[in-house]
């Protein structure tokens, strides 16, 4: 298994500190702690409530406690740019799960996982590949040498070129790479080609059906694409972060080797190759010139056995009926996004930032408000973005207290943009066959909160981790605020977070779950 706080560059101590770097500047720049991001061992820096002052019912009391400025702080930890956006798996998902867990343990909820623990582990295959460790060697017929390293002389092309692979040939060139460039002489060897900027698509295909071992692709001298250094460095950062995938899936596609060279070595190769002195910039050898150098591509994967441990993050509010609180209502939100590409962070505030931030305020909710009938579980789930893989780890191997079964789910995915009166939900009426209880709950209540506006969010029934608690038999709920245009996009940070909003679901949901709290809850 991989351990990600010792292989990852950016470590857990780094990233505290850097937390800790950002919260002094924000309370240096004149704002208060309560909405700036909190050091971790202290769960979250949250304006404090005296709920002795709040006057009302416990709903009241509890409804009080959701706060927009509260909210606000979590999500400025949550979604900052020191957590790198929360990939599955990352350094920096274990910071927001202990984060998570702190606030947990302040508020007194019982550890929701197995063997007294707040997290519910599950097992991801994993396959990062060592770009340190991923060199291309030639060797001229005159002796002259030169090792390459991959992502800084050469770039793979395709988060599928993870592997374990040596290939070695003499080298051929082979012009454009169209397919009427590709001799029999070529067959099992190195194809090199230029790039003139078309073609992308079709040259590593074409190559393969040719039957040569790998392909070499160098810009031309008239190439007036991207730097090959921008054009796939996110996909070089996301071949060091890894795949991950459901254990025992598919199969992994044979690679073809491909790689995509710096005009400064691949013209290096041509030298080696006999370039006339003095030649000029648009230079090349003769189609189907066996070029009198041999290069050998190795590359290796960062881990064997290729498999990662994830976590779900479980908390535990048992109810106060005796027979009763064995029915258990989970509410959920994925905590992970998807993490960085080259340069850019993918901040994730709203997705799912706010799903997360909004169960944490809930928890703060749930212990002013004190045990209901029937108990909860609040589980903050990873590897939606990979494909609702935590949540279906979890409903394929539930755990709850012993002699206590799931009743429903309610499911908060980016609650915290657009229409600040419109919530998208699913199921509605119109879903029929899943039309159900929590439904008309919410349509009873929405109002309360400001939200006049109900939109549907059927089309995404079977897209966010309710689908997966579905499978359990049981009526399930999904809240949405809709995309937008920063979606899965570099721009979407906390500043554009309408936490207002957020707050206002979070209290819905806890309306709904104190309505149907003495009810039964029918699919």
């Amino acid at each position: 298994m991989i351990d990600l706080l010792r292989t990852s560059r950016r470590t857990l101590a780094g990233a505290l500190v850097a937390g800790a770097v950002v919260y002094a500047a924000n309370f240096a720049a004149g704002q208060s702690p309560a909405v700036a991001p909190a050091a971790l061992a202290e769960g979250g820096a949250v304006t404090p409530v005296d709920v002795d002052e709040i006057v009302g019912t416990p709903l009241e009391r509890a409804l009080a406690t959701i706060r927009p400025e509260n909210i606000f702080a979590d999500l400025s930890f949550i979604a900052s740019d020191e957590m790198h956006g929360r990939d599955t798996p990352s350094p920096e998902l274990l910071i927001a799960a202990r984060y998570i867990r702190a606030r947990l343990q302040r508020l007194g909820f019982q550890p929701g996982g197995p063997l007294g623990s707040y997290f519910y582990e599950y097992q991801l295959a994993h396959s990062p590949l060592a770009i340190d460790r991923c060199e291309a060697t030639w060797t001229a017929t005159d002796g002259t040498t030169a090792t390459l390293q991959a992502g800084r002389d050469y770039f793979f092309a395709s988060v599928g070129d993870a592997g374990d692979l040596v290939t070695s040939g003499d080298l051929v060139f082979c012009g454009y790479g169209r397919r009427a460039d590709f001799p029999d002489n070529a067959r099992g060897k190195w194809a090199l080609c230029v790039d003139n900027g078309k073609g992308r698509g079709q040259r590593s295909r074409t190559a393969s059906q040719a039957g040569v071992a790998g392909l070499i692709t160098f810009p031309a001298h008239d190439y007036e694409g991207e730097s090959y250094t921008e054009r796939f460095g996110g996909v070089m950062s996301m071949l060091e972060r890894g795949r991950v995938s459901w254990p025992g899936g598919r199969e992994p596609r044979e690679i073809f080797p491909s790689l995509f060279m710096t005009r400064e070595r691949g013209l290096a190769l041509l030298d080696a190759a006999g370039r006339p002195p003095g030649a000029a910039e648009d230079w090349m050898p003769e189609q189907g010139a066996e070029l009198g150098v041999n290069l050998e591509e190795r590359r290796s994967l960062a881990t064997q056995g290729g498999m990662a441990t994830l976590e779900n993050v479980c908390g535990f509010w048992p109810g106060k009926d005796p027979e009763r609180s064995k029915e258990v209502v989970i509410l959920s939100a994925h905590y992970d996004h998807v993490g960085v590409s080259g340069d850019d962070i993918y901040n994730g505030a709203d997705d799912n930032g706010t799903g997360t931030c909004g169960l944490l305020a809930l928890a703060e909710a749930l212990a002013t408000y004190g045990p209901l009938d029937r108990s909860v579980l609040l589980i903050w789930v990873s590897g939606e973005e990979k494909g609702l893989l935590g949540s279906k780890a979890w409903a394929e191997n539930p755990w709850l207290p012993e002699g206590c079964k799931p009743v429903a789910n309610i499911n908060i995915d980016m609650i915290g943009r657009n229409d600040p009166t419109q919530i998208l939900y699913t199921p509605t009426e119109k879903l029929e066959q899943y039309y159900n209880d929590l439904a008309q709950v919410l349509e009873r209540h929405a109002a309360s909160e400001g939200f006049t506006n109900l939109g549907s969010a059927d089309d995404y029934y079977h897209r966010s981790d309710q689908a997966s608690f579905e499978t359990l038999g049981i009526p399930v709920m999904f809240l949405f605020a809709d995309v937008h245009e920063d979606y899965h996009q570099p721009s979407d940070t906390v500043e554009k977070i309408d936490t207002d909003k957020v707050a206002r679901v979070t209290r819905l949901v806890l309306r709904m779950l104190v309505d149907i709290d003495d009810e039964a809850i029918e699919r």
